[in-house]
This record gives C-alpha cells, structure tokens and sequence, in this order.
C-alpha cells in the first residue's frame, strides 16, 4: 500500500498493485486497473517513487530478470 494526498489535503491509501498508470494533467491522475481514476495533490514523480519501494517491500523487484539485470556468471 502507498500512502496518497486528496487534492483537499486528507490521506489514504491504495493498493498499489492495482495501478495500471500514473499521469500529470497538471492535477496528477492515477487510473486502478479497474478503471477507478484518483486526482491527488501528490506529484508523479513522488507516486512512481512510492510504487517502486512498495515493490522492493514486497520483494516484486527481487527477481534479477525482472530488474533488468544480465545474468551472472
């Protein structure tokens, strides 16, 4: 879960395996695979950032191919 600021300034949180996208318009829009779309005060730098350490957390970036790293030999 990443935690996200409403553009009225309260927080919560999303699941954020569920996000298919995150864009600026300028008011940053984040889209749920289910079609659910969330404008947030936060930028989409600071949502894309969020996402990737929630990844780490749940070791979903553990897997060397999926890093983008060559094997080791």
């Amino acid at each position: 879960m990443i935690r996200v600021t409403r553009l009225n300034k309260t927080e919560f949180t999303l699941n954020a395996l569920y996000i298919e996208k995150v864009e600026s318009f300028p008011d940053t829009t984040i889209t749920l695979t289910t079609g659910t779309k969330y404008v947030v005060f936060d930028t989409a730098d600071e949502i894309n950032s969020r996402i990737i350490e929630f990844y780490k957390a749940v070791q979903l970036l553990s897997n060397p191919h999926i890093r983008g790293e060559e094997d080791e030999e």
